[in-house]
């Protein structure tokens, strides 16, 4: 199982309750996702998920030398806490955190915006 599997595993239990197994190597960025996950802005429909802009902010502040498959991984443990989130808020398509929009852009919708 690979290191990313195992994280979301551990978080997938910690968030039903039980008590998470975090593997030895895996511990640096399990604690990483939580204190970024700790400023996690909110929306009217729920939580925003964590962007690339806010941990590359807090690698760069904390000198956490990241590299992209620590930013994955970080990014699925994301994943997998907006999928809990969402269901316990009873969201529809809860099963699938959404990154993007559900409708292509247009037009009319980037005039609306960009004007």
């Amino acid at each position: 199982m690979t290191l990313e599997k195992l994280l979301v595993a551990a978080l997938r239990r910690h968030l039903a309750g039980g008590k998470p197994v975090v593997p030895e190597a895996g511990v640096v960025l399990w604690n990483l996702f939580h204190e970024i996950g700790a400023s996690r802005t909110y929306h009217a429909a729920g939580p925003h998920p964590i962007s690339f802009a806010e941990i590359e902010a807090y690698a760069r502040l904390h000198h956490w030398p990241l590299q992209p498959r620590h930013v994955a991984i970080i990014r699925a443990l994301d994943d997998a806490w907006l999928e809990q989130a969402y269901a316990a808020m009873g969201a529809p398509n809860a099963g699938t955190p959404r990154r993007f929009p559900d409708q292509a852009i247009n037009p009319a919708a980037f005039d609306a915006v960009f004007g």
